[in-house]
């Protein structure tokens, strides 16, 4: 840049002379090889400058303001008469940390351009964020002769984008405050954002990626619906799922919902374009506790079923346990009275007659006994399904199992067929089984514990399997299990009540059959058998 044209920049005040003069020289020195034909004329420059939207100023070395513009005006609220000659310090205000000031002046010392914000003050009074540029401007010797300045207000800029940030920070806070584990997934199932209840499930579950993990099992369990609500952005809700973790404590249930939204795209190759991507928002809630009390609440139900069946069944079971213990005595007095009667000796003839006494004494006993043993009330019949009439006994025998080291192996049929049966008695039965199951196990000293309960079917019949690793059953005695009051066990003697009679009975009621399998050596497996349509009465007795 010229001499004469900087000290002529310097000396004038007025904009149209001040740029009359110094414009030829830069337009010479900015490119002195370019034709003629194609050099901007100095007056369209000068408009171009006073009518250019940001607040443009010049100032001399020490600050002083040689030029601004119109939009400089509509910026600070200066117009020209009253800003010239000023320093640009007029603009400053004090909440502008000085470290700010001394980065911006030792930049541009340095011949270098300094871009920042500023904390300015308005002719009226009013603070406003300034986003400035000033650049040096050097003669030919390099020394810096002025600075010319650039800025916009960005205030309402600056406070859009505070409140954006401050909604997205108090919408993370909610997120990640909520007790459910939210998150959202692309197209790709990948997670592209979540909250810090997401990130404990992937310890807790130790399923891998908790969000493939329930994809699979919604997918899995929607079907073709799974397509039909993402296409129409339908959304779902309270599809629970049952987590089964090594150890019978640790299972637990957890609850999804989900809907999907649309998000265009924003990146400047989809600007003229109607691009679009649609996410999926997954909550994922532990009901696990709500679920434990519901089932506790479920086990009182089924325990308040059972009780009055179960309390009748005792009672026959107590009365059925004296007179089977009468009626050994009983069969030695007849058989003494018969061995007296052959000797016709006169000589016993009281002690017959005391013998036929206590035997007219005891039939009455037993007959009185017999009377007293209440029936069996009728039940209605109605469809059942055996697997969960099986994990209702479960739940019944859980806090027993609790107590144990068994391992509970459940390999239900998924589609089994219903059958026509009473649901509290077909509970009575299993149970007796599961109980004499863990029994066996308890008073074995095989170091695997475990019992497996499983159902299938074929054409005509639905079978039930539950076996044990305990001692097994040996071949001799598998016929006698179903007699009353007889046992296994090397304690106890004969007497082990009706609990195996009482199973039989029911099973026999339902047209079913009990065996223990033959081909099984590594416990007792015990295989019951129901027809699928046997049943056409409408009550149990």
């Amino acid at each position: 840049m010229k001499k004469n044209s900087l000290h002529y920049l310097q000396m004038h005040t007025n904009m149209e002379s001040v740029i009359n003069e110094l414009l030829p020289s830069i337009l010479e020195e900015s490119n002195p090889e370019t034709n003629d034909n194609l050099k901007i004329p100095y007056d369209l420059f000068v408009e171009t400058v006073e009518q250019a939207p940001i607040a443009i100023s010049i100032t001399d070395k020490k600050s002083n303001i040689l030029y601004a513009n119109n939009a400089f005006y509509e910026v600070t609220g200066y117009k020209t008469i009253d800003i010239l000659g000023k320093k640009e310090s007029i603009l400053s205000d004090k909440s502008t940390p000085r470290h700010v000031y001394y980065d911006l002046w030792h930049t541009i010392s340095s011949k270098k351009i300094w871009h920042g914000t500023l904390c300015n003050r308005h002719k009226l009074g009013h603070r406003y964020l300034a986003d400035l540029t000033i650049a040096p401007m050097l003669d030919e010797q390099g020394a810096i002769t002025h600075y010319i300045g650039m800025h916009r207000d960005i205030t309402l800029a600056y406070e859009s984008e505070k409140k954006i940030s401050n909604q997205k920070l108090l919408i993370e806070s909610v997120i990640n405050s909520s007790p459910i584990a939210m998150l959202v997934i692309d197209d790709q199932d990948k997670v592209i954002l979540d909250n810090h209840m997401y990130k404990t499930l992937v310890t807790d579950l130790n399923k891998g990626e908790p969000a493939t993990f329930f994809l699979g099992l919604l997918r899995n369990e929607m079907g073709d619906a799974w397509q039909k609500i993402q296409s129409k952005q339908q959304g779902f809700s309270n599809h629970e799922f049952k987590i089964e973790s090594k150890g019978h404590q640790r299972t637990r249930w957890y609850s999804c919902s989900g809907n999907w939204f649309v998000e265009n795209a924003v990146n400047a190759d989809d600007f003229f374009e109607n691009v679009s991507k649609q996410y999926l928002i997954l909550t994922i809630s532990d009901i696990t506790r709500q679920r434990r009390q519901m089932q506790e609440l479920h086990v009182q139900t089924l325990k308040t079923l059972m009780s009055e069946d179960e309390r009748v069944r005792g009672l026959r079971e107590t009365l059925l346990a004296s007179v089977h213990q009468l009626q050994m005595p009983m069969n030695q007095i007849n058989a003494a009275e018969q061995i007296l009667l052959h000797k016709r000796d006169n000589q016993h003839h009281s002690l017959l007659q005391n013998l036929q006494q206590i035997q007219k004494s005891g039939e009455e006993a037993i007959t009185m006994m017999e009377n007293c043993i209440p029936e069996i009330l009728n039940t209605a019949v109605i469809p059942v399904n055996l697997n969960q009439i099986l994990h209702d006994v479960l739940l019944l025998s859980e806090q027993r199992l609790s107590k144990t080291a068994i391992d509970i192996q459940w390999q239900p049929l998924t589609a089994l067929p219903t059958m026509l049966g009473s649901e509290n008695r077909l509970r009575i039965l299993f149970k007796q089984i599961l109980d004499n199951a863990i029994d066996a196990i308890n008073t074995s000293n095989n170091t695997e514990q475990r019992i497996t309960i499983s159902t299938t079917t074929d054409a005509e019949l639905i079978y039930v399997f539950i076996e044990d690793s305990g001692p097994g059953i040996p071949v001799e005695k598998r016929t006698k299990i179903f007699e009353p009051f007889y046992t296994t066990r090397p304690t106890g003697g004969n007497q082990a009540g009706m609990g195996l009679v009482m199973a039989k009975e029911i099973i026999n009621q339902h047209h079913g059959f009990i065996e223990i399998d033959p081909a099984y050596d590594l416990g007792c497996r015990f295989k019951i058998s129901f027809p699928l349509h046997k049943q056409s009465s409408r009550s149990l007795t």
